[in-house]
C-alpha cells in the first residue's frame, strides 16, 4: 500500500502537469465530440501509447469547464498501486481538488480490477472519463462488468490534416507554392508518421524505439505473460519491417522456429490488442476467408523504419497504402462502415468500403503509376472490384498525379493522396 503522504505528492505533481498543459498550443481533434460528458456512461478512449489520448480528454473537459480530478497511472511512482488502493487515491484527490463531479483516469488498465472501482464510482453518480491502450482489457472488462455502461473512443496518431493544423500548413490555398508546400509537408509527414510529440522533439528514432519496447514489453509482455519473450520481439519487429503484409501463421511459425501456430496467432492477436498493428480482413462472403487472410499494418508509418534492426527502408508505396487505410479507418469506421481488400487469381484491389453489405467505393493506391505497365495493373485492379462487386465509384491515389480516365464504361478517378487525405479530414471535422 502507497503512503498517502506520497501518494499526495504524486498526485500534487500531476496536478501542476495540467497547469502547464493549459498554456499550451494544442490541436484540438474531431474524437472530442464523441466524448459525452452529460452521459452516465464512462467515456473510455482507447488507443496505442501517445496518440494523444490524455490531451484529447483533456481539451474536452477544459471546454466544458467541468471541475475535475486527474491522476495518471502510467506514472512510474504508481507501478505498484492495486485496486485495494483506489478510495485512498479517492481520497487524496479530494484534498488536493476539492468537491468534483468528473473523475480523468488516464491508462487505468495498469491496475488489475481497476473496473469494479469505476463501476461504484459511475454508482455514485460521478463522470468517469478513462483512457487505456489495450482494446481487449478494456472492451473485455468494460462488457464484464459495467453492463453497457461505457461508451467507447477510438484514437490514433495525427492524420496529416492533424499534422498540417499543428505545423501552420496551408489546406485552403490553391497557389502552386501552397501546393508545393503542402505536398512537402506531406513528404515529410510519411517518413515522420503522426505521434504528436515527434512534431517537438529532434531525436525521432529514439522516441519510436523507446515507444516500441514499451509496448512490447509494458503493454504485451508483462500483461500476457509471455515467455518467449526474444522470439515475440522477432516476430513483432519482422512485421513491422514487412508490413502491409498478409499474415500466414504457418509461414511465420517455420521462419522464426515456433512449433505452434497458435502461438504465432496469439502474439499478433496482442499486438492488434495494443494497437501495434492494425488488421485488414478479406472482401469475402466467407467467413472463413476473412479470418484466415488477414493483412496486417502498422498503426502509424513512423513505426516502419525508425527502430533498432529496421532495415526497411523508404518503402514509399507502403507508406502510402498505410497512411491511406489509417485514414479510412479514422473517417469510415466511426460511422459504421467496414473496410476490406479484395483479391482473386487475376488481381487485386487494396481497399473496399462497405456499408450494410454494399461496396460503397473501391480504391487502388500506387506511388508512381508513370510506368503504363504499373498504371495498366492498378486500373485492372479497380476493374476487378466493379465486376465483383458493382461498385461504379472508383479511385486510384497515387503520389501525385490529378486526372480522370474512362475504363470499360467506367470513370476511375486519379488523386493525389496529400489532396485526398486532407479532404478526408476536413469532411471529420
Amino acid at each position: 500500500m502507497l503512503d498517502k503522504r506520497n501518494l499526495e505528492q504524486i498526485l500534487a505533481d500531476q496536478q501542476e502537469e495540467l497547469e502547464i498543459r493549459r498554456g499550451e498550443t494544442l490541436c484540438h481533434r474531431p474524437e472530442e465530440a464523441q466524448i459525452d460528458l452529460g452521459s452516465t456512461q464512462a467515456q473510455v478512449v482507447i488507443g496505442v501509447r501517445r496518440s494523444g489520448k490524455s490531451t484529447l480528454c483533456f481539451q474536452a473537459l477544459e471546454k466544458a469547464g467541468v471541475k475535475y480530478a486527474y491522476v495518471d497511472f502510467d506514472d512510474e511512482r504508481l507501478a505498484n498501486i492495486q485496486a485495494e488502493d483506489l478510495n485512498d487515491v479517492l481520497e487524496v484527490l479530494y484534498k488536493i481538488y476539492g468537491d468534483f463531479n468528473y473523475l480523468f483516469l488516464d491508462e487505468i488498465q495498469n491496475i488489475e480490477g481497476w473496473h469494479l472501482f469505476v463501476n461504484r464510482m459511475l454508482r455514485r453518480r460521478m463522470h468517469v472519463i478513462v483512457t487505456g491502450s489495450n482494446a481487449k482489457l478494456l472492451s473485455s472488462d468494460l462488457a464484464t462488468h459495467l453492463s453497457g455502461r461505457c461508451k467507447e473512443i477510438l484514437l490514433f496518431p495525427f492524420s496529416f490534416y492533424e499534422y498540417c493544423l499543428m505545423k501552420e500548413v496551408d489546406t485552403e490555398g490553391m497557389t502552386t507554392k501552397v501546393q508545393a508546400f503542402r505536398r512537402a509537408a506531406f513528404d515529410h509527414y510519411l517518413k515522420q508518421g503522426g505521434f504528436p510529440e515527434l512534431l517537438v522533439i529532434g531525436e525521432h528514432q529514439n522516441y519510436v524505439k523507446n515507444l516500441v519496447s514499451n509496448i512490447l514489453q509494458r503493454d504485451i509482455e508483462q500483461r500476457f505473460k509471455i515467455t518467449y519473450q526474444a522470439t515475440f520481439e522477432q516476430l513483432a519487429h519482422h512485421l513491422l519491417n514487412v508490413a502491409p503484409v498478409i499474415v500466414s501463421s504457418s509461414e511465420l511459425s517455420a521462419t522464426l522456429g515456433v512449433k505452434s501456430e497458435h502461438t504465432i496467432k496469439n502474439y499478433i492477436g496482442y499486438m492488434k490488442q495494443a494497437y501495434l498493428l492494425l488488421g485488414l480482413q478479406k472482401y469475402s462472403a466467407k467467413s472463413k476467408m476473412r479470418i484466415t487472410q488477414e493483412k496486417v499494418y502498422p498503426i502509424d508509418v513512423a513505426l516502419m523504419d525508425q527502430r533498432d534492426n529496421a532495415l526497411a527502408g523508404e518503402n514509399l508505396g507502403w507508406r502510402l497504402e498505410t497512411s491511406v487505410y489509417l485514414q479510412l479507418v479514422r473517417t469510415y469506421k466511426p460511422q459504421g462502415y467496414d473496410i476490406y481488400y479484395l483479391s482473386d487469381r487475376s488481381g487485386e484491389c487494396d481497399f473496399v468500403v462497405c456499408k450494410n453489405n454494399q461496396v460503397k467505393q473501391a480504391i487502388q493506391v500506387s506511388y508512381d503509376i508513370s510506368s503504363p505497365k504499373t498504371r495498366k495493373r492498378e486500373i485492372e485492379g479497380l476493374l476487378l472490384a466493379h465486376r465483383k462487386t458493382q461498385c461504379a465509384d472508383l479511385l486510384l491515389l497515387t503520389d501525385h498525379e490529378y486526372n480522370q480516365v474512362t475504363e470499360k464504361g467506367l470513370d476511375i478517378k486519379i488523386r493525389p493522396v496529400y489532396d485526398w487525405v486532407v479532404e478526408m479530414g476536413k469532411r471529420k471535422n
